[in-house]
């Protein structure tokens, strides 16, 4: 909690020095930083010996309080700085981030080489009381330019699926709704698959949003999702076969852009999607149970 408590601080601090008036903080961290102790408010720093007759340089102290926090409306605790050298920043603790704070940390993370050729960050879309949820590898073309995800050919066939499964993409009600994230959430140039240090800096704004939702049963789409969140090798090896992920039932199966490219082998298509939606049909049974 006290690591909490300084973040907060410093970085409350931080945006009045730059001139922001407003931020929005969840219950959570509201209740965090009221529980400061007195003695350990942050006060301006130590006075700097000075020669004689000669007035200190301008400077703004930091204020001896925390900013009031009903004024709080934009700023997150877990903001990722810049990559340096290595090609990845050290991402900041988001365990203890709500929907909108986690929202804003993402939209301002730096963190990776990927945030410089993006559009828009694809946070990820749903309802977030959705029972089912859809893990793929990363935002296409389409996807960086709407800022949504899947929303492209390969997403056109997901939206089918979940539709036949009885849910619906756009929807609230929690026995009818889905949410559906991705691995990253900037798109990778030329949609190749994420780089070890890209996946290693977005990972837990996913983890945070899995732990947010917790839903019912998790879907993966394909083989990086399976290698990242779970750390297992071999899409053909574990597609259909149930698995788990801190007590959630986890299915991989077949990513929609791996159907699309049997598109013009009509037999073949209509095998491999036939695998899907087994695979889909067993979600199905799961969640009535």
């Amino acid at each position: 909690m006290g690591n909490l408590q300084q973040e907060i601080q410093r970085l409350l601090v931080l945006r009045k020095s730059g001139g922001q008036k407003a931020v929005w903080l969840s219950d959570h961290n509201r209740t965090a930083l009221h529980s400061v102790p007195a003695g350990n408010q942050p006060g301006p720093p130590p006075a700097r010996a000075v020669a004689p007759r000669v007035p200190p340089p301008a400077a703004v102290p930091p204020p001896a309080v925390p900013l009031a926090v009903q004024d709080f409306r934009q700023v997150s605790p877990a903001v990722s700085s810049p990559a340096g050298a290595g090609g990845v920043a050290q991402v900041a603790d988001c365990s203890a981030l709500g929907w909108e704070e986690l929202q804003y940390a993402v939209q301002n993370c730096c963190a990776c080489q990927l945030a410089a050729g993006r559009k828009q960050v694809v946070f990820g879309e749903g309802s977030p009381q959705a029972r089912l949820m859809f893990i793929g590898e990363g935002p296409g073309e389409e996807e960086d330019r709407q800022g949504r995800p899947f929303v492209g050919r390969a997403g056109q066939m997901l939206s089918n699926m979940i539709k036949a499964m009885g849910f619906e993409r756009q929807v609230q009600d929690p026995a009818r709704a889905v949410y559906i994230a991705n691995i990253v959430k900037c798109r990778p140039p030329q949609n190749r698959n994420p780089e070890a240090t890209e996946v290693q800096a977005c990972l837990p704004f996913l983890q945070r949003q899995i732990a947010l939702l917790r839903p019912q049963v998790i879907v993966l789409l394909g083989a990086v999702p399976l290698r990242c969140l779970l750390g297992l090798v071999g899409i053909n090896k574990y597609r259909g076969s149930w698995l788990d992920y801190q007590g959630i039932p986890v299915l991989p199966t077949y990513h929609p852009a791996y159907l699309l490219r049997f598109e013009q082998q009509k037999s073949k298509f209509v095998e491999e999607k036939s695998k899907v939606w087994e695979d889909l049909q067993k979600v199905m049974a799961r969640l009535k149970t």
